[in-house]
Protein backbone atom coordinates (compact mmCIF):
# COMPACT_ATOMS: atom_id res chain seq x y z
CA UNK A 1 0.00 0.00 0.00
CA UNK A 2 1.39 3.44 -0.82
CA UNK A 3 0.46 6.44 0.88
CA UNK A 4 1.60 10.34 -1.07
CA UNK A 5 3.07 12.57 1.63
CA UNK A 6 2.41 15.79 0.39
CA UNK A 7 5.22 18.70 1.12
CA UNK A 8 3.74 20.34 3.81
CA UNK A 9 2.85 17.54 5.75
CA UNK A 10 6.32 16.49 5.26
CA UNK A 11 7.49 19.49 6.56
CA UNK A 12 5.39 19.55 9.56
CA UNK A 13 6.15 15.83 10.46
CA UNK A 14 9.23 16.33 10.08
CA UNK A 15 9.58 17.90 13.81
CA UNK A 16 7.57 15.37 14.89
CA UNK A 17 9.26 12.45 13.82
CA UNK A 18 12.45 11.73 14.96
CA UNK A 19 15.01 9.52 12.23
CA UNK A 20 14.62 6.09 13.48
CA UNK A 21 10.87 6.02 14.81
CA UNK A 22 8.54 3.88 13.72
CA UNK A 23 5.10 5.54 12.57
CA UNK A 24 1.65 3.71 12.78
CA UNK A 25 -1.25 4.98 10.69
CA UNK A 26 -4.07 3.76 13.21
CA UNK A 27 -7.74 4.33 13.45
CA UNK A 28 -8.88 6.61 16.69
CA UNK A 29 -12.53 5.55 16.81
CA UNK A 30 -12.14 3.11 19.83
CA UNK A 31 -11.12 0.05 17.62
CA UNK A 32 -7.36 -0.06 17.85
CA UNK A 33 -5.18 -0.36 20.93
CA UNK A 34 -4.20 3.07 20.04
CA UNK A 35 -7.19 5.21 20.33
CA UNK A 36 -8.16 7.23 23.08
CA UNK A 37 -11.83 7.90 21.79
CA UNK A 38 -14.41 5.82 21.33
CA UNK A 39 -17.93 4.96 20.02
CA UNK A 40 -20.25 4.30 16.63
CA UNK A 41 -20.45 7.75 15.36
CA UNK A 42 -16.12 7.84 14.75
CA UNK A 43 -15.71 4.42 13.39
CA UNK A 44 -13.60 4.77 10.41
CA UNK A 45 -13.51 8.63 9.98
CA UNK A 46 -10.82 9.61 12.88
CA UNK A 47 -7.33 8.27 12.59
CA UNK A 48 -3.89 9.21 13.88
CA UNK A 49 -0.18 8.90 13.61
CA UNK A 50 1.32 6.92 16.66
CA UNK A 51 4.94 7.56 16.63
CA UNK A 52 6.77 4.58 18.45
CA UNK A 53 10.38 3.50 19.53
CA UNK A 54 9.87 -0.55 18.22
CA UNK A 55 7.75 -2.13 16.03
CA UNK A 56 4.02 -3.34 16.45
CA UNK A 57 3.46 -7.03 15.17
CA UNK A 58 -0.11 -6.04 14.42
CA UNK A 59 1.09 -3.02 12.54
CA UNK A 60 2.58 -5.20 9.87
CA UNK A 61 1.21 -3.52 6.63
CA UNK A 62 3.77 -1.39 4.96
CA UNK A 63 2.48 2.17 3.70
CA UNK A 64 5.18 3.16 1.21
CA UNK A 65 5.85 6.80 0.95
CA UNK A 66 7.99 9.53 -0.93
CA UNK A 67 8.82 11.17 2.60
CA UNK A 68 11.11 8.14 3.91
CA UNK A 69 9.17 7.00 7.20
CA UNK A 70 8.94 3.92 8.42
CA UNK A 71 5.51 4.08 8.15
CA UNK A 72 2.74 1.10 8.87
CA UNK A 73 -0.69 0.15 9.18
CA UNK A 74 -2.50 -2.52 10.55
CA UNK A 75 -5.24 -4.92 8.37
CA UNK A 76 -8.84 -4.00 10.04
CA UNK A 77 -7.39 0.20 9.41
CA UNK A 78 -7.20 -1.06 5.45
CA UNK A 79 -10.98 -1.22 4.96
CA UNK A 80 -11.10 2.04 5.14
CA UNK A 81 -8.13 3.24 3.25
CA UNK A 82 -8.74 3.29 -0.75
CA UNK A 83 -6.62 4.15 -3.69
CA UNK A 84 -4.64 7.43 -3.93
CA UNK A 85 -4.22 7.70 -0.21
CA UNK A 86 -2.79 11.22 0.49
CA UNK A 87 -1.26 12.99 3.46
CA UNK A 88 -1.33 17.46 3.24
CA UNK A 89 -1.37 19.57 5.73
CA UNK A 90 -3.08 22.34 5.12
CA UNK A 91 -4.63 25.32 7.61
CA UNK A 92 -3.24 23.60 10.31
CA UNK A 93 -4.67 20.39 9.96
CA UNK A 94 -3.38 17.47 8.53
CA UNK A 95 -5.38 16.06 6.55
CA UNK A 96 -5.78 12.20 5.04
CA UNK A 97 -7.44 11.73 1.62
CA UNK A 98 -7.93 9.13 -0.80
CA UNK A 99 -9.50 8.86 -4.53
CA UNK A 100 -13.04 8.79 -2.80
CA UNK A 101 -12.58 12.22 -0.68
CA UNK A 102 -11.59 13.10 2.78
CA UNK A 103 -11.30 10.27 5.17
CA UNK A 104 -10.20 12.55 8.28
CA UNK A 105 -9.41 16.24 8.15
CA UNK A 106 -8.02 16.92 11.47
CA UNK A 107 -5.39 13.64 11.87
CA UNK A 108 -3.12 13.59 15.17
CA UNK A 109 0.05 12.81 16.05
CA UNK A 110 1.12 10.87 19.20
CA UNK A 111 3.80 9.50 20.43
CA UNK A 112 3.11 6.44 21.83
CA UNK A 113 3.37 5.80 25.76
CA UNK A 114 2.90 2.18 27.19
CA UNK A 115 -0.05 2.14 29.64
CA UNK A 116 -0.04 1.45 32.98
CA UNK A 117 -2.54 -0.15 35.00
CA UNK A 118 -4.69 2.60 35.25
CA UNK A 119 -4.68 4.13 32.30
CA UNK A 120 -5.61 0.50 30.58
CA UNK A 121 -8.35 0.00 33.27
CA UNK A 122 -9.81 3.68 31.92
CA UNK A 123 -8.94 2.49 28.48
CA UNK A 124 -11.34 -0.83 29.01
CA UNK A 125 -13.91 1.81 31.00
CA UNK A 126 -13.69 3.82 27.90
CA UNK A 127 -14.41 0.89 25.47
CA UNK A 128 -17.13 -0.38 27.50
CA UNK A 129 -19.01 2.71 27.60
CA UNK A 130 -18.03 3.64 23.71
CA UNK A 131 -21.55 2.05 22.48
CA UNK A 132 -23.44 4.60 24.70
CA UNK A 133 -21.91 7.75 23.84
CA UNK A 134 -23.12 7.64 20.71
Amino acid sequence: MKINIKDQAETYLANKISAGKHVFLALDDGSSKFSKLGGSCAIGNKFQLVVADQEDPEYSVTLENNAGFTMTTAEPETTFLGNGLALDYKNASLRLTDDSGVLDGAVTVDTYQAPTKDKQAMKDEMSELGGKIC
